[in-house]
């Protein structure tokens, strides 16, 4: 990993302790409050406050990239693109995430991207379905995307 964190933050694997700043940040984006497994979650902390997050759900052989959410007072700092970066290095398993369509650019400066819904592997096409069907009747882009391992 190239990038460093800012001073002071440091990135952990989140605790038991963490499970409701996790839903607090997560609720605080309205982003899918379901399957919040803390011990799928990493989090950054700086002076002992957790101020980014995401998660790295396994689910029948694949992988989700859910749940991250970066404290609006540290965005812009790289906070989340070295999250993702971590989190897309620690496996050889296929990644997938579902993101809103502004989202999109960033996630592809990452290595990941779009892909159709019928090339997602079984166990996400429930998932992100319902996404693509909101998609269709209300004003919102979602997107799905998969990380493409770098050699």
């Amino acid at each position: 990993m190239t990038d460093a964190l800012p001073p002071g933050c440091t990135l952990r694997r989140a605790r038991k302790s963490d499970i409701w700043t996790i839903r607090r940040l997560v609720f605080s984006e309205k982003l899918d409050p379901t399957q919040l497994d803390w011990r799928q979650f990493w989090a950054i902390e700086f002076e002992g406050k957790t101020i980014a997050c995401a998660q790295l759900r396994s689910i029948d052989g694949v992988r989700e990239l859910g749940s991250l959410v970066v404290v609006p007072s540290w965005r812009d700092r790289g906070l989340g693109s070295y999250l993702v970066r971590h989190l897309v290095e620690g496996t050889s398993e296929p990644i997938y995430l579902e993101c809103m369509g502004y989202l999109a650019p960033f996630y592809a400066r990452l290595g990941f991207v779009e892909i159709g819904w019928r090339s997602l592997p079984k166990p996400l096409k429930v998932k992100f379905g319902l996404g693509q069907f909101a998609s269709r009747f209300l004003p919102i882009e979602v997107k799905i995307m998969q990380y493409i391992h770098r050699e």
